[in-house]
């Protein structure tokens, strides 16, 4: 097969060559990715004067535009909204998504293989398409500006089953049998053996978990209007779009870095984990 020019030129090049244009491509790549983090930052550190320029350093750096976004919207209440809503969606899905798990992977009855693979089909439909019957439902249960709106429909995840049945799969066996030998029910098995085994798969479904319900936005601005009611996502867009910033560019970037810094410091801390969980999964079908 003949190389392309390009290809013979680059199997020309020395070894440190070759590392060096492999770094300058990983690093034009990164900050590519890293400069509207940083264009962020910026902007919601510069005094109202240089807010539209494209310096990255503020030659006047001013805490001002945070101070107008906790003084004109009750951000704090939506911080403490987002920490509740979807810590509880979090913590049933790591729940019930484990035991559904435990039961496709290590209990034996009728139908199992077949209900997989309606979960597995589920997984593959649009959530666009779930959200009018979803919305019927929570308004026939008289349930919109509610918590209970926002909770309910994220409590299961067909994500967290296939990653738990996966991790679980790759568990000996023996290690089940000698627990049920010695009298263990089966979730004393999956709580007190298994959870502790699975510790980076439990650590990968949560951040996923909570990391896709802190960044949304339709769900809550469908089912929600009240304001004492609004999690972060949806106080900081509304306030961005909806007037309430009055042109204040560096206040909307502010209220923007608030809503992404948690969750930079959450994958910064539990990143070793979610990594081991993502590579670890799937190795049995």
């Amino acid at each position: 097969m003949t190389a392309t020019p390009a290809r013979a030129r680059l199997e020309r090049l020395s070894i440190p060559a070759r590392q060096a244009l492999f770094w300058a491509l990983l690093l034009l790549g990164a900050f590519s990715f890293v400069l509207p983090f940083l264009f962020m930052v910026s902007t919601a550190l510069k005094s109202p004067r240089e807010q539209y320029g494209l310096n990255l350093i503020p030659s006047e750096p001013t805490l001002g535009n945070f101070q107008a976004v906790f003084t004109q919207i009750p951000i704090g209440r939506a911080i403490l909204n987002s920490v509740f809503v979807y810590g509880t969606i979090t913590v049933s899905v790591l729940l019930f998504s484990s035991i559904v798990g435990y039961a496709l992977s290590r209990l034996e009855w009728r139908g199992r293989e077949f209900v997989f693979n309606v979960i597995l089909l589920t997984m593959m439909i649009p959530g666009q398409l779930l959200l009018i019957p979803l919305y019927l439902l929570i308004v026939r249960l008289g349930l919109p500006d509610s918590y209970a709106a926002l909770i309910l429909p994220g409590m299961m995840s067909a994500f967290g089953i296939f990653m738990f049945r996966q991790t679980f799969k790759t568990i000996p066996q023996d290690l089940i049998d000698a627990a049920r030998i010695d009298g263990a029910s089966e979730l004393t098995i999956l709580f007190r053996i298994l959870w502790p085994v699975s510790l980076p798969t439990i650590v990968t479904v949560g951040l996923f978990t909570f990391m896709g319900g802190w960044n949304d936005f339709l769900w809550p601005a469908i089912v929600n209007r009240e304001e004492g009611l609004m999690t972060l996502t949806q106080m900081v867009t509304t306030y961005a779009i909806g007037g309430q910033a009055g042109g204040q560019f560096g206040a909307v970037m502010a209220s923007s870095l608030i809503g992404v810094l948690p969750m930079i410091v959450i994958y910064m801390i539990f990143q070793r984990y979610y990594l081991e969980g993502i590579t670890s999964t799937g190795i049995k079908g």
